[in-house]
């Protein structure tokens, strides 16, 4: 049985005046098409600290952001969640150290470090997501798209999304466990937790 790596990089431009989702579905099924690989994994990780990889269902209209209802809808949740760094002092980062810092490392500017909002974002949604490999075809269920959000809205960036694939070139064997019988989770009760007791007809007796 051979195992196989394959790591490809996905360059992105975010727009910079609103948090960005990139729709990369067509870009990583390709790539795990290429791979050779038969059944194992594909990870697509962010490589920024202010962006977010999220599987979710396409909800095919778009608004005038260019924003899809649902990731308008989620959006929104998370402005109230985590609302727009709209003005300076509204978060205690970035502190003047930090701030500092970002001049040290030639940020143009101060305010590119005013993204605390995309910080705290993408930690809710982390930075990466990890799909099932079957017979050479990702399975993200059937409606699934990925998506690379790009919290940070101070300025027009670009972007990188690492995948990585590992798994087989080889065929698996029968997936099913226990013959695909359905797992019963539902709560079970003993005979005594199911028994009567006298203080169901309590209140029919007065």
């Amino acid at each position: 049985m051979e195992f196989k790596v394959v790591q490809k990089e996905l360059e992105l431009q975010s727009k910079g005046w609103i948090p960005t989702f990139h729709d990369i579905s067509k870009e990583v099924l390709e790539i795990v098409a290429a791979s050779g690989i038969k059944n194992g994994t594909c990870t697509i990780v962010s490589h920024h600290t202010t962006c977010s990889v999220m599987v979710q269902e396409c909800s095919h209209d778009i608004n005038s952001f260019d924003l899809e209802y649902l990731q308008q809808d989620l959006l929104d949740i998370m402005r109230k969640m985590i609302p727009d760094y709209a003005e300076e002092g509204q978060y205690r980062h970035p502190g003047p150290i930090h701030s500092q810092f970002g001049r040290y490392v030639n940020e143009p500017g101060d305010y590119t470090s005013m993204n605390t909002d995309g910080h705290l974002r993408s930690v809710f949604f982390g930075r990466s997501e990890s799909l099932t490999i079957k017979d050479g075809v990702l399975d993200g269920g059937e409606f699934a798209h990925i998506y690379f959000i790009d919290w940070d809205h101070v300025r027009a960036r670009r972007r990188q999304a690492n995948i990585t694939i590992m798994g087989t070139t080889d065929d698996v064997e029968d997936r099913k466990w226990n013959k695909g019988e359905v797992i019963d989770t539902k709560r079970k009760y003993t005979d005594e937790e199911k028994a009567y007791l006298p203080h169901f007809d309590l209140q029919q007796k007065r």
